[in-house]
């Protein structure tokens, strides 16, 4: 379980690092095309969505604060599937969904399914939490 604890976070981390190290107006041009935001709420999205994902990536990834951090992944990837689900329903185009910025490119029906999948794995994470736990930093600050 602890791989898979590591796995989640990876994907955060390449997902935020994926935004960050481009500029902020690549990833809003990716929101404007999911038509769900109000104009005013795009520019803040495209600026701060890639560090909470980092965030929660890096906290998952090392295991501090686990449960939470968990729960915060659980939440990301349930908007992910709303947000991608809604743009299939209502057939917007788009080739790519900047799930990683510029770094992989994937069609929004697969990533959909990637989506999906994370989030019940990392359900299965939040359920089995003494053995996600086992090397990380809680790990370690329960034994000190």
């Amino acid at each position: 379980m602890w791989l898979l604890r590591i796995f989640i976070g990876a994907i955060f981390i390449v997902s935020g690092l994926g935004k960050l190290l481009s500029p902020y107006q690549n990833f809003l041009y990716v929101i404007q095309a999911y038509q769900l935001l109000p104009s005013g709420l795009e520019v803040l999205a495209a600026q701060v969505f890639p560090w909470i994902e980092l965030i929660v990536g890096t906290f998952v990834f090392l295991g501090l604060w686990t449960r939470p951090s968990l729960r915060a992944a659980v939440v990301l990837f349930g908007a992910f599937v709303v947000v991608v689900g809604q743009a299939l329903l209502r057939h917007l185009s788009l080739d790519n969904c900047g799930c990683f910025g510029e770094w992989f490119h994937l069609r929004p029906q697969t990533v959909i399914v990637m989506d999906s999948v994370s989030l019940l794995l990392t359900m299965a994470l939040l359920s089995a939490l003494p053995q996600t736990k086992k090397f990380s930093l809680d790990f370690y600050m329960d034994r000190v």
